[in-house]
């Protein structure tokens, strides 16, 4: 629906534009393109008529429900700013974290200027969710095994995270 709406404004445009291109003279004898009518000798009306699917109507509307208080938003930052200890270590890693995402977007970036190497990393990629439909998704057995492979994750998870906060506890009591 939305290719024959783009269509459709795609040729109405074209005919309000090829009034006002020059006409252009064609070689004389030589015409390597078979010639299509020209579309500026239909109207306009004709191609706004009954044919074409109906338009998306998106209308901007502003309500107070969805409006953010910029104050409220500040204020609560500043307090969260506030109360973080460390500040050094959160601007040291917010830093990094920048640096990362430009570094991503730079290897992204010349990855894609390679020729055929954006390709084969979408072939790989479809290869790869293909398998992984394959092998844990297709099947109710399957599906059953990757459910318990994600619940023993989840648990080993779990008992790690136990770990790190316990001795987290256990060594700032012992240094107080």
């Amino acid at each position: 629906m939305a290719m024959a709406v783009a269509a459709s404004t795609s040729m109405a445009a074209t005919a309000v534009l090829m009034h006002r291109l020059p006409a252009a003279k064609p070689a004389a004898g030589f015409f390597p393109l078979p010639q299509c009518p020209s579309l500026s000798s239909t109207p306009f009306n004709q191609l706004k008529g009954s044919k074409r699917s109906p338009q998306l109507l998106v209308k901007a509307s502003s309500s107070d429900e969805s409006s953010i208080d910029t104050n409220e938003l500040f204020s609560d930052l500043k307090e969260k700013w506030d109360a973080v200890e460390n500040k050094t270590t959160v601007i040291i890693y917010g830093g990094g974290a920048v640096v990362a995402v430009w570094l991503a977007s730079t290897l992204i970036g010349a990855v894609n200027s390679v020729p055929l190497l954006p390709k084969i990393m979408e072939l790989v990629g479809l290869g790869y969710t293909g398998w992984f439909v394959y092998r844990y998704l297709l099947f109710k057995q399957s599906r059953k095994e990757l459910a318990t492979d994600i619940e023993a994750i989840k648990r080993r998870l779990l008992e790690v995270s136990k770990c790190m906060a316990a001795n987290f506890i256990r060594l700032n009591i012992g240094s107080i």
